[in-house]
């Protein structure tokens, strides 16, 4: 298996559109298997301290690094649902408008799988603006559950995501920090 460096893949291999860091080419729509390994072992490294007993991410973007974290650490994941509809009262919910889509959405988790007192992380692809990250972070207290800590692929430390789930007192790591996307040219923090 091959050391992968998620930082450089992110720089030779991500684009800009818009105001949208786009790593769908390995990490969100056509998946690398090396970098999963290397996003799931890395992620893994940073929750085992925190002992989740699952993880918790969003479809469709976050089931890639999710399942790579959850299989790395030997732990169940769940994902919430997107519904453009209302819940039902077998779910946990939240609201969330999308950056990247422009729409209003909700997400979804079934009641049966957050057993109260439960320690679960939060995994995701991308933390930007934090509104999908916070609503799950949400839901897991709603269920009565304690959140873990949160670990995303990659963070555009730029935008407000961070401060938004630090305002909970939340614990939020990430493993590539995107500090601009000016000029069309993605800067990332070294190590």
């Amino acid at each position: 298996m091959p050391d992968v460096d998620l930082r450089e893949a992110v720089r030779v291999r991500g684009r800009i559109e818009g105001d949208l860091v786009k790593v769908d080419d390995f990490l969100n729509h056509k998946v690398d298997a090396d970098v999963m390994r290397s996003i799931g072992s890395d992620m893994a490294s940073l929750l085992l301290p925190h002992r989740p007993e699952m993880l918790l991410t969003a479809e469709a973007s976050g089931i890639p690094p999710a399942v790579a974290c959850s299989l790395a650490m030997n732990v169940p994941m769940v994902y919430a649902k997107k519904y453009l509809g209302t819940g039902d009262r077998y779910s946990y919910a939240r609201e969330v408008i999308s950056p990247t889509k422009g729409v209003e959405y909700r997400v979804e988790v079934a009641r049966r799988v957050l057993t109260p007192g439960s320690r679960i992380a939060i995994v995701d692809d991308i933390l930007s603006q934090g509104r999908t990250a916070e609503a799950l972070g949400e839901i897991v207290e709603e269920a009565g559950c304690d959140v873990a800590a949160f670990v995303f692929a990659l963070e555009k430390s730029f935008m407000d995501g961070r401060d938004r789930l630090e305002n909970h007192d939340w614990t939020v790591y990430s493993l590539v920090d995107v500090t601009s996307i000016a000029d069309q040219t993605i800067e990332v923090a070294d190590a």
